[in-house]
């Protein structure tokens, strides 16, 4: 048995693709690091704001459904018990 691990096409290292690609110019590598700060800082801050996206918890002492009243049951007395809810 080898010490080598095994190399199957899953887990075989293949050349990433670059996250960012200058197009034009010749940036230093200053101007590069605060375009991955800028971009970082953004990502970041996307997904706090998503993750603090909750509905709110909404009362239910507004809700229209309480104002609904119940069905009318003829029977004695109630006339009386139809305001008991």
């Amino acid at each position: 048995m080898s010490d080598e691990p095994n190399e199957t096409p899953e887990t075989a290292t293949e050349p990433q693709k670059p996250a960012l690609r200058v197009v034009s110019g010749d940036p230093t590598p200053e101007e590069l690091a605060a375009l991955v700060a800028v971009l970082a800082a953004r990502s970041a801050a996307a997904a706090d704001a998503a993750s603090r996206a909750r509905k709110p918890v909404r009362s239910e002492w507004g809700s229209p459904a309480r104002a609904v009243r119940g069905t009318h049951r003829p029977g004695v007395d109630q006339w009386r018990r139809s305001s008991w809810g």
